[in-house]
């Protein structure tokens, strides 16, 4: 094993237990620590969405297990997901990686700030309005296969901002991820060839060590001050690369 292998498994095991806490960053602390590590654009966005089909098939399955999901806004945001998904991963295949890495670390600037809004943003009361689900999906799946991770922070944000219910939102987008992950990890490796993926075995490993450690922690960390450092770390390693 070599010490970039044993590098994956920290940032897999680091990024999950955020994740694990706040429901969200796996995907954009990956990305960020993958990119300031010198691996290209489309092949840390592969990575870390290889490593996210484990964590999101284990996510998911726990929330419908405890009924957190509501299956109608899954059929919704499904399919619009999964074909943002593909077509944002094959742009990212695509593109030559110097073009595309200063748009994809403005991209993760702007999610820190949607963590760090988040963290001060009291949550919202409105109506429902589903005409903006599968959209918001499209969205979210283009661009968490072009910035390696957003779906979280993107989907989850404006389906409770227009007056969903949060429980149903956050299990519902944790069991529709699975989909969109695995569309786009298939659409990398049709792209790139599973021998440009190995590494995401690290982040796997990491990642499947602190799952537990996460649903842990999220009982006695404080979730504000967590959401501002992380979204501290993204803009801050985001932007010295931007820069």
């Amino acid at each position: 094993m070599t010490s970039d292998f044993f590098f994956f498994i920290v940032v897999g095991f680091c990024a999950q237990i955020v994740d694990g806490a706040l429901g969200m960053a796996f995907g954009v602390l990956s990305t960020t620590s993958l990119l300031a590590f010198g691996v290209p654009a489309a092949n840390a966005s592969a990575m870390t969405h290889v490593a996210e089909v484990f964590t999101t098939a284990a996510s998911g399955l726990s929330h419908a297990y405890h009924r957190n999901v509501d299956w109608r806004l899954v059929a919704r945001l499904a399919p619009a997901g999964m074909i943002g998904g593909a077509i944002g991963a094959y742009l990212l295949a695509n593109i030559d990686g110097k073009v595309i890495a200063p748009f994809v670390s403005a991209y993760l600037i702007a999610i820190g700030l949607v963590i760090l809004y988040k963290a001060f943003r009291p949550p919202p009361k409105r109506d429902v309005r589903d005409w903006i689900v599968p959209p918001v999906g499209f969205c979210g799946g283009v661009l968490d296969a072009i910035g390696g991770g957003g779906w979280g922070p993107i989907v989850t944000s404006s389906l409770v901002s227009r007056g969903h219910d949060l429980k149903r939102v956050i299990g519902s987008t944790n069991f529709t991820e699975f989909a969109v992950t695995l569309t786009i990890s298939l659409t990398f490796m049709l792209t790139l060839g599973w021998s440009e993926l190995n590494s995401a075995i690290g982040l796997i490993i990491g990642g499947v060590i602190a799952a537990p450690l996460g649903a842990i922690l999220v009982k006695r960390l404080p979730v504000r001050p967590l959401m501002v450092a992380v979204s501290m770390i993204i803009i801050g390693t985001s932007a010295m690369r931007l820069l």
